[in-house]
């Protein structure tokens, strides 16, 4: 990887750039450590979150209580798209990623020292709920931001490589928050985890923050934006800019992100919450097989990236969401019979799935839009497809394995992948449109 990146010919030449492996740790260590974060507050409220705030006799109300709190999040990313893109798309990538970084930070810190129900009552999950509405507007920001960062900054037709980089973060950040737990729960016995093992995930947040802040605060912005910013080309309300003008391609990009969520939280969460429950696998068992699993994730990240550079983004998402709609149809054989092998090749092919259709996604969603909305549209974009494709989808799918099994939760993935494909063959091609 070189050290230079490509500036437009109207920059001043004094102007300093990012270097290429500045843009490709800042874009990747960020996305890495948000979305561990967000999956270790997804792992928890599959393994701990509904007992210790959420008092209810019955286990399966608790495990519901729990999927609720986790969609919140994605309710709440939404709005973090349209404040920290309004900021974003007005003063800059650089100070917004910053702060959305932060935000999530100190909110997931903040769940590690929370006490529970037994401590202070209804106050327990009614705190839980804000902060983890804090964590959907950090995160909101984080995505769009970074995938700016790197594509912003990337050379002619290595768009779809670079990135790729903040879509490795997710495969990472969840490897990490999982291998964490599997780690506490091989080393300390239920009650400890239930009392107090549970809550370090959360507190190390704390550290890995400083480490992102330290990497970001010493970027400078991209070349496109700093040149859009010089010609004072950007938009005075981006949002309504957005809606009002770029709302068919908002639409349709959030539409094709549908099957990245569904196949990763149907997969992960849901899953290690019946694999526990229903199918009697240990704590450890099952979150060894999800480290493993998305290991295949992190592989098909940078290859569907590449394969995207060189035949376009439209070729990759079509036949990644046709194999995404087949895949449904597996989850009831695979996981039925509770065989440690049927289980793993389940998982493993769901988060293959997911590093496909997901790695296009950074370079496809900032094509969509103008400079001057990059940021609020490409946030919008990704956050609003989370709405439909993840924030309920382990409580649906809790619902749906009750009244029709688990081909039910197949069919649901199916349909995601349904509407993506859909929405994908709606939209033209954009590998070589210009940034």
């Amino acid at each position: 990887m070189t050290a230079t990146t490509l500036a437009p010919a109207d920059a001043p030449a004094v102007r300093p750039v990012n270097s290429a492996t500045r843009v490709a740790t800042a874009s990747f260590i960020g996305t890495a450590i948000e979305f561990y974060d967000f999956y270790v507050y997804a792992t928890a409220a599959a393994l701990v979150i509904g007992p210790v705030f959420f008092p209810q006799t019955s286990g399966t109300a608790q495990m519901l209580s729990a999927f609720l709190t986790f969609g919140i999040a994605f309710l709440a990313r939404p709005l973090g798209s349209a404040l920290f893109g309004h900021y974003g798309d007005r003063i800059g990538r650089k100070a917004t990623l910053v702060a959305s970084l932060l935000l999530m930070g100190v909110c997931t810190t903040l769940i590690g020292v929370l006490p529970g129900h037994e401590q202070i009552g209804l106050w327990a999950p009614a705190l839980l709920c804000v902060l983890r509405f804090g964590q959907g507007l950090g995160l909101g920001g984080e995505w769009g931001g970074a995938a700016l960062l790197a594509t912003e900054n990337a050379p002619k037709g290595k768009r779809g490589w670079f990135g790729m980089f903040p879509q490795l973060g997710p495969s990472i950040g969840f490897l990490a928050a999982n291998g964490l737990f599997l780690g506490l729960a091989m080393g300390l016995s239920d009650e400890q985890f239930r009392s107090w093992g549970w809550r370090l995930p959360f507190l190390l947040s704390a550290a890995l923050v400083v480490l992102g802040l330290y990497v970001r605060l010493k970027l400078v912005e991209t070349p496109v934006f700093a040149a859009a910013l010089a010609r004072q080309e950007t938009a005075r309300v981006p949002v309504v800019e957005v809606f009002s003008q770029h709302w068919r391609p908002m639409l349709l990009g959030a539409a094709a992100m549908v099957v990245c969520y569904a196949l990763f939280y149907i997969s992960t969460v849901f899953s290690l919450s019946y694999g526990v429950s229903t199918l009697g696998y240990s704590r450890q068992a099952f979150l060894a097989m999800l480290c493993f699993a998305v290991l295949f994730m992190a592989l098909a990240t940078p290859v569907s990236a590449w394969l995207s550079d060189r035949y376009g983004r439209k070729p990759v998402l079509v036949w990644s969401a046709l194999l995404a709609m087949l895949s449904g149809f597996a989850m009831e054989p695979l996981l039925s019979q509770g065989t440690t092998w049927g289980v793993l090749l389940f998982l493993s092919l769901e988060l293959l799935l997911m590093g496909a259709t997901f790695a296009p996604m950074g370079a496809l969603l900032p094509e969509l839009f103008p400079t001057r909305v990059r940021y609020t549209g490409a946030s919008a974009a990704y956050n609003l497809g989370g709405i439909v494709g993840a924030s309920a989808a382990p409580f649906f799918a809790q619902k749906l394995v009750a009244m029709g099994g688990l081909s039910w939760v197949g069919g649901y993935v199916s349909a995601a992948a349904l509407l993506s494909l859909l929405a994908v063959l709606c939209l033209k091609e954009t590998r070589h449109q210009a940034l």
